[in-house]
């Protein structure tokens, strides 16, 4: 791409009140974004609205600056990172996107540009999960990576960075094994918390954004994200979820779209599960392994079939190896979050010993305090 045209693509998507839609529709009728500036003010009022052929025919005031950055973000690239600019007709813009109302105008991509894209599927979740939700959406990013899919989240704190480690834990060579679709510019980490992650996600798979270098964290751009993240996949699968989660608006999107919705179920006392519960309700498949996930989207292969031998999540597994003298505590304990009251009358240990035993498998990774002094057993390996 040229600085002309980079100049152009950026005044296009820059301009104000002129959205995905009508750029499409200008696009459509005028060939390129340099040919559409070169129109007159008739001609583009058979296109669009007069509002917006006003603001067609002012150069927007951040474009200079935006030229800058996004030339130099191109040129300037990490160790083994590659940086690119994607455009609407692209060969390497992503054909899922455009099945979408509003594909982007423009994606940001960062990362391994030269792999092979493949299958890929949206692992979405609670930004505050349980410590067994967490745990399972790394446990579940791991094994579908191991079947040769790419991991899609969102890169925010909980379930989405879970999923993300999970799926680089996995040796790929030749294709992502995991995509983070951001909320930002890609020359913003959010949460800062995940800098690393970033970094390494990067390094073995992709960023995308299709937001303006320099855009902040602003809370309007998380939830339009997300059908990004729906139309990646060829199914989204749900770790944990309230409610009133962000990650139930990915669901219904990947609905939209024709995309299979699954759904991992949890404790009836923990919100955190409820959303799952009531997408299972309304028809999204049960998911308890990964080896699930692979059937209701019909990749599951000979090949494949011996990575879910062992269940990642199987209630009948006794978690522990025959001679842990824990197993018969953690049968106890249960799955769900219980109180340290509601122990004590379940094991009948005294109150200085139980606390001992829990403060112990603590340590051991076996048991996790939740808030309101509750206790939760966690998958051990």
């Amino acid at each position: 791409m040229t600085p002309h045209e980079l100049r152009a693509w950026l005044r296009l998507s820059l301009t104000h009140g002129v959205g995905n839609d009508a750029a499409r529709r200008l696009l459509a009728c005028f060939g390129s974004p340099q040919a559409i500036f070169a129109q007159t003010e008739s001609a583009l009022l058979q296109v669009v609205t007069p509002t917006q052929v006003q603001a067609l025919l002012q150069a927007p005031p951040e474009l200079a600056v935006q030229c800058v950055r996004t030339e130099h973000w191109l040129s300037h690239t990490p160790s083994r990172v590659d940086h690119a600019l994607w455009t609407l007709g692209d060969s390497r813009y992503p054909e899922a996107l455009l099945q979408l109302a509003d594909p982007p105008l423009m994606l940001y991509a960062q990362g391994q540009l030269d792999h092979t894209p493949g299958n890929a599927v949206a692992v979405v979740g609670s930004r505050n999960p349980t410590p067994q939700g967490a745990q399972t959406a790394e446990q579940f990013g791991e094994a579908l990576s191991a079947a040769g899919l790419a991991v899609v989240s969102g890169l925010a704190l909980g379930v989405d960075g879970a999923a993300h480690r999970g799926a680089l834990r996995v040796a790929q060579a030749a294709t992502w094994r995991t995509v983070a679709v951001v909320g930002t510019g890609l020359d913003r980490v959010y949460p800062r918390q995940h800098q690393a992650l970033a970094a390494e996600i990067a390094q073995h798979g992709l960023l995308i954004s299709e937001y303006p270098l320099g855009t902040p964290p602003l809370a309007a751009n998380f939830p339009k994200r997300n059908r990004l993240i729906a139309a990646l996949g060829l199914g989204t699968l749900v770790v944990e979820a309230a409610l009133q989660s962000g990650s139930l608006i990915t669901a219904r999107l990947a609905l939209d779209l024709g995309r299979e919705v699954l759904a991992i179920p949890g404790s009836i006392h923990s919100p955190q599960s409820h959303g799952c519960h009531a997408l299972i309700r309304q028809g999204a498949k049960l998911v308890e392994t990964a080896q699930d996930v692979l059937e209701e989207l019909q990749l599951m292969t000979p090949q494949q079939s011996h990575l879910f031998a062992k269940d990642l999540d199987d209630a009948n597994d006794t978690d522990i190896a025959a001679d842990n003298s824990n197993s018969a505590f953690l049968s106890h304990l249960g799955y769900a979050p219980v109180t340290l009251d509601a122990l004590q009358a379940r094991c009948g240990l005294d109150t200085a010993d139980l606390q001992a035993q829990l403060l112990t498998m603590e340590l051991q990774g076996q048991v996790a305090r939740l808030p309101g002094g509750l206790f939760q057993r966690l998958k051990c390996e």
